[in-house]
């Protein structure tokens, strides 16, 4: 059963967030459109890449009305240190939320048991809390923002313009198709 189009699950955590511990709960992802990407673990090789590549769109992310989170099930006190040590994560902007407790991986579905630590999951969640975008990775292949900032904006406008889809390689201001008898076979 995918995850496409269900509601997230309750949750409550805490996350490191521009020098605060805060509490992030599925509640703090309705009402707007947020980004929830999963990736193994703090002090690692391709994570840091990942999250600085999203610090370094997180105003375009923001332009559109979307937060994102990182997590993975490292603490929140992990979190920090983290970011105290690495000049690539003291670029982060947005909130990096604990798992130790796995409940969100586990949620999310990306938990790898055995390991205790998650996938590299990526979730666009819309102000309602459903999920409309699911990308999961194996650890070893990193994500490139600028594609996910592409998704964002497909989702955010195929919820504003019902019975429009985004074809192919859409981009902001291209062409959209319009479902319809007329264009079966046509494309």
């Amino acid at each position: 059963m995918s995850l496409i189009n269900t509601q997230i699950k309750p949750f409550k955590a805490t996350a490191y967030h521009n020098g605060k511990f805060i509490d992030v709960s599925d509640e703090s992802l309705k009402g707007k459109w947020s980004v929830v990407v999963f990736y193994p673990a703090d002090f690692t090789f391709v994570c840091p890449t990942e999250l600085e590549d999203l610090a370094d769109h997180y105003a375009e992310f923001q332009k559109l009305g979307v937060e994102i989170y990182g997590v993975s099930t490292d603490t929140h006190f992990a979190h920090k240190a983290w970011h105290d040590t690495s000049e690539a994560i003291k670029k982060v902007q947005y909130p990096l939320i604990g798992d130790p407790t796995t409940v969100l991986s586990r949620n999310f579905e990306v938990l790898i048991e055995e390991e205790g630590l998650a996938l590299r999951g990526t979730f666009v969640i819309n102000p309602e809390g459903q999920i409309k975008v699911l990308e999961v990775h194996d650890n070893g292949i990193g994500r490139d923002a600028s594609e996910l900032l592409r998704k964002v904006k497909a989702a955010q406008y195929v919820a504003s313009h019902p019975g429009e889809v985004c074809p192919a390689k859409w981009t902001e201001g291209a062409a959209t198709l319009t479902p319809s008898l007329d264009l079966v076979g046509k494309i």
